[in-house]
């Protein structure tokens, strides 16, 4: 039994997503560009936090992604949930036939409540709690600093007044 890569991407770019998304959306570029990983890999895995509303899109120039929940209401069973990820320490899958006779052997019971303690605990843990964390770990204002260019926008009422 272990966590895949697939859970602890997941969560680590939600993390970076939740640290930055007060500027607005946040790049999926720019969160494959801080934490080394593969933009098709987080592109796959934003679809699929997309289709359980985890999170939203902004489509267009100054697009990206936010959080399409309270930070506090997000935990992180939720997230590897989301990305189909499995935590189940039986040999199983759960199914209770791991023995040569199709019976449950002599450990699923321990297996099986090892998969509810983990699920406990991780539903357990909040994105919030996670962005407090590394909050306090880096400082604010480390976490927080973006390196896109700022860009101003021209809105009509400031031409007629230049004019």
């Amino acid at each position: 039994m272990r966590l895949t890569t697939k859970g602890r991407f997941a969560v680590t770019a939600m993390i970076d997503l939740a640290l930055r998304q007060h500027t607005g959306p946040v790049t999926l570029a720019g969160i494959s560009e801080r934490q080394k990983i593969s933009l098709s890999y987080l592109e796959q895995l934003f679809g699929k936090l997309r289709r359980r509303e985890l999170v939203s899109s902004v489509r267009g120039p100054g697009g990206g992604y936010c959080l399409a929940k309270p930070l506090e209401g997000v935990s992180v069973a939720d997230i590897i949930h989301a990305v189909d990820e499995s935590l189940d320490a039986t040999n199983c899958g759960g199914k209770g036939n791991c023995a040569e006779d199709q019976r449950p052997c002599m450990t699923h019971e321990l297996w099986t409540s090892l998969n509810e303690k983990m699920f406990d605990y991780l539903s357990s843990v909040t994105l919030a709690e996670l962005v407090a964390q590394q909050r306090e770990k880096t400082g604010a204002a480390a976490v927080l600093h973006d390196e896109r260019p700022l860009r101003r926008v021209r809105r009509p009422a400031e031409d007629l007044v230049a004019a």
